[in-house]
């Protein structure tokens, strides 16, 4: 039961370390771009040490079309908590019903052939 969950969350845990990433320097705006695109990619090494073994122990049990939609609703999930709890930034009611269409767009993939 755990092998199922493992790669779940280590594609959470590899989710948070690629928005921070990705846009935690946002909140730097007078930083120099070299000094945050170093960082940025020392971050993202943590990231990918996650995300491989993610894939790699996840592909025994998902195909990679079912890993790929899991990482892109995790990735909203988290993108949605950074940016309300760290950047200070509302989600309105577009993004909400993106994010749904998104997630109808996952269920299909799960459901299987029509």
């Amino acid at each position: 039961m755990m092998q199922k969950f493992l790669p779940i969350v280590l594609l959470i845990c590899s989710n948070v370390f690629m928005t921070i990433a990705w846009y935690g320097h946002l909140k730097f705006p007078h930083s120099p771009i070299v000094k945050v695109v170093l960082i940025s990619w020392a971050i993202a090494l943590v990231e990918y040490c996650l995300a491989v073994p993610a894939n790699r122990l996840g592909h025994t049990m998902y195909s990679a079309a079912e890993l790929k939609t899991m990482q892109e609703v995790i990735t909203l999930v988290v993108f949605a908590v950074f940016s309300v709890l760290y950047l200070k930034e509302s989600l309105t009611i577009n993004h909400a019903v993106g994010f749904a269409l998104i997630c109808a767009g996952a269920f299909f993939v799960f459901k299987g052939p029509l």
